[in-house]
Parts: C-alpha cells; structure tokens; sequence
C-alpha cells in the first residue's frame, strides 16, 4: 500500500505546495521554520521553499501531507476568526496566547512539530476537537 501522497495528482501535490506556503508566508514564518512545520528533514535548506512556490510538487510522504492538511485547516479556522484582517491573522500567530502556556502559535507549531500543529488546529476548531474526542470516547482513534 502507498502513501496518501500517491492517491494525489502531481497537479494537486503542485497546487497543495504554493498554498501551504503561501498561507505559511502570510503568517510571517520564516523560511527554517516552515519547513519545520511541513517537517522536512533538518537539513534541508531555506531555499529549497522558493522550488515550492514554483513548479515543484510537495514530496511523496504521508507524514507532510497530514501537517499540509493541519496548516490549510488553522489557516481556514483564522479566516472565520479574523475575517477582515490578514494582519491579525498573522499577529495572532506571532502573538503569545495564555491559554497555550504563553507561547507562541508559530513556536508551538515548530517546536513540538505535528503534536504541536494539533495542539493549534485543535485550540482555533472545537469541531475538530469535537470530532477526536467523540471518536476516541467510541473506541475510535
């Protein structure tokens, strides 16, 4: 069985890539740090962002297609909230939030990688929340 990359067009994975930076690029993350979040090795380069902003399709692996999918849903959830300022969108991001210990959303997301992009989804999307916590009281997930 292949990953979910491999059920997804190369057009798509195309499309995919130049959203999710864009959106990340809106946000004012930098360069490292999306790639973090996307959760390319270490030692991929900063540059290596402006191939996706291009023609390039994201890599065949399920694992940045599930944070890919976490960061459209936070960036869909902060459209509802903020929906006439793209500014408080990213200030928000940027912005220490107490109910998140007083981090950063952006250094949550980097620094505890897809338990940390969860974490934010979950805070920005009760239904989200909603959904995980009625599955797994179920026996679900």
């Amino acid at each position: 069985m292949g990953s979910m990359m491999s059920e997804i067009s190369v057009e798509d994975r195309i499309e995919l890539a130049r959203a999710v930076v864009s959106i990340m690029d809106e946000w004012g993350v930098a360069a490292g740090d999306q790639l973090a979040i996307l959760g390319f090795p270490e030692d991929t380069p900063p540059r290596k962002l402006r191939l996706y902003r291009d023609e390039t399709p994201l890599p065949d692996d399920a694992g940045i297609l599930k944070r890919v999918e976490h960061v459209i849903h936070i960036a869909d959830a902060l459209r509802t909230t903020y929906p006439i300022s793209r500014n408080m969108r990213s200030m928000w991001m940027h912005r220490p939030v107490r109910r998140l210990r007083s981090r950063t959303p952006v250094s949550i997301m980097v620094e505890d990688g897809l338990d940390g992009i969860i974490r934010i989804r979950s805070h920005l999307d009760c239904s989200y929340m909603w959904d995980a916590t009625g599955s797994s009281a179920a026996g679900g997930r």
